[in-house]
């Protein structure tokens, strides 16, 4: 078995509503996968049904090789969309009650649990109520206890929504920690920054159906790379120097700045034609995709489809 999550298929509906419409997934084991989408693309709904939690109305999962998500909790780490634990709790029995729900001793989960509370800053915190807690410090508690049970698969929902950049760094640093572990990990997230620099794989989905999988690499290559082109003087045979069809824009600054598709070609010929004219190259540079614009030309793809057969 290479893959500790597997998804063909999936949909859901919620009376008129479909909220999935056929979902694809595949995560191989030991890798970190983003799941990325729009609000109300159906991301909680698809991590719900792979748990066990929702039972799909159509479509296969497998989940750590077993086609019956709940025979394997005990090897699952889960955050939730929805953050909550018990405000009358300590820190402490907070971590271990989540642990004896997973399987382990009480003695043995909260000794897990002051480890994990002191390597993560909140040691001190152990034995102080959640009421008492900021919310950031509440839902670190709630990270930590995903990873209590040391778990073959973990999968986080919006685990960055409302924690400052320190605790996102700290998070980071945990999930690729769990990865060296030789955990799988899965996580949805609207912020592309950390999918861009974490995961080994994504999967992009809009209107409840896989619109894209692959690597960070890949979905960069769904747009071109721009060239951004500074000159001294005006340059006027710029646009008879590319390849048909494309399209210069002015590029924001001062000066004489141009934004352009990088020719197929490359940008040695291009360089050489720009040296002939004279008009004195001050700076030449090419700005890759980023995640977020791939993101975006997706799923504004994805939109166009839908906006297509609904007016057909």
């Amino acid at each position: 078995m290479n893959y500790a999550i597997e998804a063909e298929a999936l949909s859901k509906r919620f009376g008129e509503k479909q909220a999935v419409a056929g979902v694809d997934l595949s995560v191989p084991k030991g890798a970190i996968y983003g799941f990325l989408g729009q609000n109300g693309a159906g991301k909680t709904t698809t991590l719900r049904m792979l748990l066990g939690i929702l039972e799909p109305d159509g479509g296969t999962r497998r989940l750590l090789g077993s086609d019956r998500p709940l025979s394997v909790a005990a090897r699952v780490g889960y955050l939730p969309e929805e953050r909550g634990l018990y405000p009358a709790m300590t820190a402490r029995e907070a971590i271990a009650y989540v642990g004896a729900l997973r399987g382990m001793k009480l003695g043995e989960a909260r000794v897990r649990a002051d480890e994990l509370l002191a390597a993560h800053g909140l040691g001190h915190e152990a034995n102080a109520r959640i009421r008492t807690f900021s919310k950031g410090m509440a839902q670190k508690v709630q990270l930590l206890a995903t990873f209590v049970n040391r778990p073959d698969l973990i999968v986080l929902d919006e685990p960055f929504s409302g924690l400052d950049p320190v605790n996102q760094q700290d998070l980071e640093n945990m999930i690729r920690a769990e990865r060296a572990r030789g955990a799988t990990i899965l996580f949805s997230t609207h912020v592309m920054a950390h999918a861009e620099r974490m995961c080994d794989g994504l999967v992009i989905i809009a209107h409840g159906r896989t619109r894209f999988s692959g690597s960070v690499d890949e979905a960069r290559a769904h747009l071109p790379s721009r060239v951004v082109l500074v000159t001294e003087h005006p340059l006027s045979e710029l646009q008879a120097m590319l390849p048909p069809g494309s399209t210069v824009d002015i590029a924001p600054g001062p000066g004489n700045r141009y934004r352009f598709p990088l020719p197929p070609g490359g940008i040695e010929p291009l360089l050489a034609c720009l040296l002939e004219t004279g008009s004195g190259i001050r700076d030449m540079h090419i700005e890759r995709p980023t995640l977020h614009d791939a993101f975006v030309a997706i799923v504004g793809e994805a939109d166009a489809r839908v906006e297509t057969r609904e007016a057909a």
